[in-house]
């Protein structure tokens, strides 16, 4: 846990980061489009149901994002490589941004404007997912090799 507080704490202070959030941001942006022209297309052309025609969106756009992000704003961590473990890892952890979200919306709208609500879930699911990006799907393949080499490691000096 402290790795992982620190990690945060070094995040902040790199600019490097703000670039990756505002790359981010706006492969997210351009994926809303997508979305929404998905969505639109699927209930209104195909007639599909209002669920069934937004998770097609949903899909559609997530991984479009998946994408972008693994060849852009990730690129040096990914190595421009699509990965179907990356690409259920990215999956999930939209999962977990569209929960935050939602929570964020449901609790605020009670003490705030619907409106206002739905601004600040933005933020909160935003927050969410790249830090899930960041941390999780994307993280440094030098780190995953590191802990790997020193569990190994540890293994062996315990035998």
């Amino acid at each position: 846990m402290k790795s992982l507080l620190h990690r945060i704490g070094a995040m902040w202070h790199s600019r490097p980061i703000v670039l990756k959030m505002l790359s981010f941001g706006v492969i997210g942006l351009g994926n809303t489009v997508i979305d929404f022209g998905v969505f639109t297309f699927a209930y209104k052309v195909l007639e599909l149901p209002l669920v069934a025609s937004n998770v097609l969106a949903w899909l559609v756009a997530v991984s479009g994002s998946y994408v972008m992000n693994t060849t852009i704003t990730f690129r040096a961590e990914s190595g421009r490589l699509l990965r179907g473990k990356d690409y259920l890892r990215f999956v999930l952890s939209g999962v977990l941004g569209v929960i935050a979200t939602t929570t964020t919306l449901v609790v605020l709208s009670h003490y705030l404007p619907v409106i206002t609500a739905k601004l600040i879930s933005i933020l909160a699911g935003f927050t969410v997912n790249f830090a899930m990006s960041h941390f999780v799907v994307f993280r440094p393949r030098v780190l995953l090799e590191e802990k790997q080499a020193s569990a190994h490691q540890s293994s062996v000096d315990r035998t």
